[in-house]
């Protein structure tokens, strides 16, 4: 489901570099920054989308498991697990004008497309549903700390925060005959 998310996003910016530019000679491709040793892991000049952190959604998360009734079984499914991405675009470019005018596209798109629900982009997977992008502002030390964490020199990029990706195990932990009966007992007291 990750992949679908973060493939859709990228794919949705190069869309959208294709119609801001004319052509496709630059494209966002989703690969990690920087190879073990620590070059730059995608094309120069290019834009990569990576993700730099996936956090647990605690505000809507359900602790009770889903049930439901698969072939006149009672099935038992664990509670979706909900996350948030933090997305980088970074941009690589030999001209550090044309990585800023690139890093400024994915900037004016995202602004301009804050949120992407199914019903209104039909790539985006069904599963999926729904995907809001926020823009997260990082300070010198918080954008020090990601770099040295990636292992790379600092490109000019940008972070989002990308609201929700579900992810649920379709394999059942429980199957249960279903209620067919239901017996009260009352008691005097």
């Amino acid at each position: 489901m990750l992949d679908l998310a973060i493939t859709f996003l990228k794919d949705q910016l190069n869309s959208y570099l294709l119609t801001r530019t004319g052509s496709d000679s630059v494209k966002a491709t989703m690969s990690k920054l920087v190879d073990e040793s620590g070059k730059y892991a995608f094309d120069i000049d290019n834009i990569c989308c990576t993700i730099i952190n996936i956090e647990e959604e605690r505000i809507m998360k359900f602790h009770l498991p889903d049930y439901t009734n698969v072939n006149g079984q009672h099935i038992v499914l664990e509670p979706e697990l909900k996350l948030n991405l933090h997305v980088m675009f970074a941009a690589n470019f030999t001209h550090y004008d044309q990585a800023l005018k690139y890093i400024s596209y994915a900037l004016t798109y995202f602004q301009a497309h804050p949120v992407f629900a199914s019903d209104e982009y039909p790539a985006l997977p069904n599963e999926i549903g729904k995907l809001t992008v926020e823009l997260l502002s990082l300070n010198y030390e918080q954008l020090n700390q990601i770099w040295a964490f990636i292992g790379g020199r600092q490109l000019p990029s940008v972070v989002y925060k990308v609201r929700m990706v579900t992810l649920q195990d379709e394999a059942q932990t429980t199957v249960q005959p279903p209620l067919t009966t239901i017996s009260a007992t009352i008691r005097n007291r």
